[in-house]
């Protein structure tokens, strides 16, 4: 007799590899997918995640992925220890983006597009920021093709536009925002808080003068009526 036993099958929530190579790198990454973030905050049916590994499949703990940024629209938010396909009513994220380094190699960046191509990706982006190198492709007809103008490019799914000055890559919301770091964001904030202590001052200070120019006006009419003269006459 034959006693066969089930074996659970593992999904390791890490795949044992740094998230960046060096900080420009982790920057640009750290960029997108907390601006992404910020544009789907109130969609709780957009899930956004950076260097988490993604199962495609269920049963198979080998094919796999962790790309620096991807979004799954119709997930919903909320923390995971992967992206386990089949647990997420089968939706593949739909946008990827990666971030190279000087360690990436030509046959891991062949695997990485072969596994998004086959397993659904929409939208899948690699910007070399060493380089200063964008690229972008579509998935059409089963296949993902390479989008040939990427400045100006605004994306299908997300509405983001890429730009491509000189000085390297830069993307916009849709309300024509740019993609700020964290610093510049917290910058920002800063200085219209400033702005709003400003204006609050400026109309405390119109407030209090006119409070002032009213006391001085009763005062004056009180003078004018105890040497006989009414304020209010219009002799």
């Amino acid at each position: 007799m034959v006693q066969q036993v089930s074996q659970t099958v593992i999904y390791p929530d890490s795949d044992g590899q740094p998230m960046a190579e060096n900080t420009q790198q982790f920057q640009w990454i750290v960029v997108i997918k907390e601006n992404l973030e910020i544009l789907f905050a109130n969609r709780p049916d957009v899930f956004v995640a950076g260097d988490l590994l993604w199962y495609p499949v269920e049963g198979d703990n080998k094919t796999r992925q962790a790309p620096d940024a991807m979004v799954a629209i119709g997930r919903p938010k909320g923390h995971r220890g992967s992206y386990r396909q089949w647990e997420e009513d089968n939706i593949a994220p739909q946008v990827v983006f990666e971030i190279l380094s000087p360690g990436n190699r030509l046959a891991e960046m062949n695997r990485k597009f072969k596994f998004y191509e086959r397993y659904g990706v929409e939208e899948y982006y690699i910007y070399d920021p060493e380089r200063l190198d964008l690229a972008g492709w579509l998935h059409r007809d089963g296949e993902l093709t390479m989008i040939e103008e990427m400045s100006g490019w605004v994306s299908p799914r997300l509405q983001i536009r890429f730009e491509f000055p000189p000085t390297g890559l830069e993307l916009y919301y849709p309300d024509g925002r740019r993609f700020l770091t964290s610093v510049e964001l917290h910058q920002q904030a800063q200085a219209a808080q400033q702005q709003a202590e400003e204006s609050e001052q400026r109309a405390r200070r119109a407030e209090e003068e006119l409070a002032a120019e009213k006391v001085r006006s009763q005062r004056l009419a009180e003078q004018l009526k105890r040497l006989g003269i009414d304020p209010d006459s219009q002799v």
